[in-house]
């Protein structure tokens, strides 16, 4: 399989876009070393400035600017001539700024989900060479932001992530009830939203498919029903590379396909994680009193009636190693994982590689 991805002016020898990971999950470390490795890597911008030496409790939103500026500078510092990109929530309250400093600090592709980021383009139209992602998981989802960019930005997007709320993990962009009911048809999406560029735009815009996605046959079975790439994020969790504590990993390893399952994020979003301990992180909050110490999202119920749990902080707990108060946020196929491996022994494995070479740069690739 030598198949390369292009999204909008950059390209990159491996099908492959590393899924956004927050809190810090995926910061600079992981993406840098995805990039370096041929794909395309992403550092997660929720809540990446909590555990960084910049925070100090009270100055959550200038935290998350200046961290994610070094963490960017971190991932290109591994992977020079690679594709480093962020992947930006639309469901945070700082969702604009963070954009704006994705492209001020040289991140070449923007990912959005947890919402729709109908003013995208607006956001980035100093920045015209930076590609634009969003995700969906139906075609109905494409077709308005399509339609919405188009119009007032004279924009599409640079290619299309089709999440499977079945198999993905984080927050997924469906209703709770409609998840696992095993109606949802991830490739039909695929399909449809790629014919639905070339038959109302002439355009052929990439598809990736997300969710479920962990070894060479997923991949190759991706890209036979039609998608042009993967995203891959639970695999890379237990990698010398991630940003995460070695005890955010270790849930990983220890885990069982029945631990995992669907809990109701504060953001109003189900999301996928490790369910063992979702009592213990509703408890902690309540013991020390948490009310909302960041205000991280737009709409919150932990914010607006104490329901729930404070997400941000479960999560940073987690990314640090507390995974008994902690959120542990995976996608079906987390349990699969049985050992601590390297960034490149995954490509090594997806895409057949017999030596473990780093990828030329992606920017060289694309000029050669």
């Amino acid at each position: 399989m030598t198949k390369s991805l292009t999204i909008g002016k950059h390209t990159v020898p491996y099908p492959l876009l590393q899924g956004g990971m927050g809190v810090r999950v995926s910061g600079g470390s992981l993406a840098g070393h995805v990039a370096r490795c041929g794909g395309v890597g992403i550092v997660a911008t929720a809540g990446i400035g909590i555990n960084s030496s910049y925070y100090q409790e009270n100055n959550y939103f200038p935290a998350n600017a200046q961290a994610l500026r070094d963490e960017i500078r971190k991932a290109y510092e591994i992977a020079p001539d690679g594709v480093v990109g962020t992947n930006c929530m639309v469901a945070v309250s700082d969702f604009d700024d963070l954009v704006r400093i994705s492209c001020e600090a040289g991140a070449k592709v923007i990912v959005c989900g947890a919402g729709l980021p109908l003013n995208l383009p607006a956001l980035t139209a100093d920045y015209p060479d930076v590609a634009l992602v969003p995700i969906v998981s139906s075609l109905k989802a494409a077709q308005l932001i399509a339609r919405k960019w188009k119009k007032s930005f004279d924009r599409l997007p640079d290619a299309v992530v089709v999440e499977d709320p079945d198999t993905a993990g984080g927050h997924l962009g469906e209703k709770l009830e409609n998840i696992g009911t095993g109606q949802y048809d991830q490739y039909a999406t695929v399909r449809g939203v790629k014919a639905y560029f070339r038959e109302a735009f002439d355009a052929e815009v990439p598809v990736i498919a997300a969710g479920g996605i962990w070894d060479r046959a997923d991949v190759l079975h991706a890209l036979e029903q039609g998608a042009d790439g993967v995203q891959m994020a639970s695999r890379f969790v237990c990698t010398e590379e991630c940003d995460a504590d070695l005890a955010y990993k270790q849930a990983y390893l220890n885990c069982r396909s029945e631990d995992i399952g669907l809990v109701m994020s504060p953001a109003g979003l189900p999301g996928r994680a490790i369910r063992a301990n979702i009592d213990n992180v509703r408890q902690r909050d309540l013991d020390h009193g948490v009310i909302c110490p960041s205000g991280c999202l737009k709409k919150c119920t932990y914010k607006e009636g104490q329901e729930r749990f404070c997400i941000v902080h479960a999560l940073d707990r987690a990314q640090r190693g507390d995974v008994d108060t902690g959120l542990v946020f995976c996608g079906t196929n987390a349990w699969k994982a049985d050992r601590i491996t390297t960034v490149q022994a995954i490509f090594n494995e997806l895409f057949d590689l017999a030596v473990s070479v780093p990828a030329e740069g992606s920017e060289q690739a694309a000029n050669g």
